[in-house]
């Protein structure tokens, strides 16, 4: 392996070499975009249902390698297996759904001034356009993003996350064989490839999932050059326990919520906002939920939690923890790394008296979540409300009324009663408010407002 490579380990047992790959710099991106435009202008004529037929054939050589890459996902990335199989039948029915969705309308008729002509507005695809993907979704989150793209007649340039090369690899040769030549190109690599991609004057938008802080770099870069930019950036999601809630069946929605997949999810539950009157019981009740959760191997069917991406990742975490302690956070349980050849870490429950504290503040993307007391609903909706992000927040209440009142009250894209924060519905728009999330929803019809644009025609008659 040279050093110039980018090395995928598995992060259940760090020995296990997946792939190793050359990173792309300038010059690749360069000749993949280029690729791309060249093909992108009859990839656009192509008619809706040609398209749509491309992505149903896609989803069915999909389906067919389903256990395939469910355990390519586990190799890679560490993801339990039962919700590997889970992320790939989500891709398939994502591509099975833009497949349909091609042939919905595409504009819309409107009075001419003349009374006379025909004046109607048509969807045009942007051309070549850009997608950044992270590693811990490696199927599901680069096909919500391709789906559509392709869907709507674009040529795509792929910079999947140098986390999951081999996952990206193997979802491109999928793809490629149901599509026209170059219409997908994939650019392998870290940083400089994706800063090669945002500052391509032929790359007319770009499609961003990851941390906040490369996120809010991909929007400056498409802005300063006028292109078009829609950035995922992750979220420091509540749930909010109200006294009348189902106390059990709480706890166990946010332990899963909060530790499955070692909390590596961008909607993963980082904080526990109770009432006070409900904070014993529902203290009790999650430590018990969260000690009793299955850190297995990812390939068992039992594991719920398994490894974290990587050693630095472990020891990031990690570190937010001793910071927690002591700053007076009480460890409730959890807080040690596993002796394990992998990079796990227990399940971390802390619990804080000020809502302004790191670990309520800042997402971990790992197994740790911050517990917290509240008032009343109204000051469970202000702790909510009081960090950076607006991704998902979850309310546990058998009271319809004060769900209703606190759904007004919060300032999160997605909003979810007597459900996990962690779970995305791939039919309805997806995104997130403030640092969460910039431009147009993913995901589902909204994703057309991204992946075209609106042309208005007039059409009158020679006399």
């Amino acid at each position: 392996m040279s050093a110039a490579e980018i090395v995928s380990r598995n992060p259940a047992d760090p020995d296990d070499v997946v792939t190793a790959v050359a990173p792309s710099g300038g010059i690749e991106v360069d000749r993949a975009v280029a690729a791309a435009r060249g093909a992108a202008g009859a990839f656009a004529l192509l008619p809706a249902a040609a398209r749509g037929e491309a992505l149903r054939a896609a989803a069915d050589a999909l389906a067919a390698r389903s256990d395939e890459f469910a355990q390519l996902i586990v190799r890679e990335v560490g993801k339990p297996i039962t919700e590997s199989r889970g992320e790939v039948a989500r891709a398939v029915a994502i591509l099975r759904f833009y497949a349909g969705v091609v042939l919905d309308p595409e504009g819309e008729s409107y009075p001419p001034a003349d009374g006379r002509s025909l004046l109607v507005t048509r969807r045009a695809p942007r051309g070549v356009v850009g997608l950044i993907t992270p590693w811990n979704f490696p199927v599901a989150i680069p096909i919500w993003k391709l789906a559509p793209a392709l869907a709507y007649g674009n040529a795509c340039v792929w910079k999947p996350s140098e986390h999951a090369p081999a996952c990206a690899a193997a979802l491109a040769g999928l793809m490629a064989d149901h599509l026209p030549d170059d219409v997908l190109q994939v650019t392998q690599g870290g940083g400089e490839a994706g800063a090669a991609l945002d500052a391509h004057a032929d790359v007319s938008a770009v499609s961003f999932t990851g941390s906040e802080r490369v996120g809010r770099g991909v929007a400056v870069a498409l802005a300063e050059r006028g292109a078009a930019a829609q950035c995922e950036m992750g979220g420091q999601n509540a749930s909010i326990v109200l006294a009348d809630a189902d106390v059990e069946a709480a706890a166990a929605m946010v332990a899963s919520a909060a530790m499955g997949y070692a909390g590596q999810k961008c909607t993963a539950t980082g904080r526990v906002v109770c009432e006070a009157a409900v904070l014993p019981a529902m203290r009790e009740a999650l430590v018990a939920a969260v000690e009793g959760m299955a850190i297995e191997h990812p390939e068992d069917a039992g594991c719920q939690v398994g490894p974290l991406i990587s050693a630095e990742a472990c020891a990031s975490a990690v570190a937010a923890v001793g910071r927690a302690t002591e700053a007076g956070g009480r460890l409730l349980t959890g807080g040690r790394e596993l002796d394990a050849p992998g990079h796990y870490l227990a399940p971390t429950l802390i619990e804080v008296d000020d809502p302004g504290a790191e670990v309520a503040q800042k997402e971990v993307f790992a197994p740790v979540c911050a517990v917290l007391e509240a008032r009343d609903a109204g000051h469970a909706a202000e702790i909510t409300r009081g960090v950076r992000y607006g991704l998902s927040t979850a309310v546990y209440t058998r009271d319809l009324d004060r769900a209703l009142e606190l759904v007004r009250s919060l300032d999160t894209g997605l909003v979810r009663i007597n459900q996990p924060t962690a779970g995305v519905d791939f039919h309805v728009p997806f995104g997130g408010e403030k640092a969460s999330g910039y431009g147009p929803r993913e995901q589902g019809r909204a994703a057309r407002d991204f992946y075209t644009s609106t042309r208005t025609v007039l059409v009158s008659p020679t006399r």
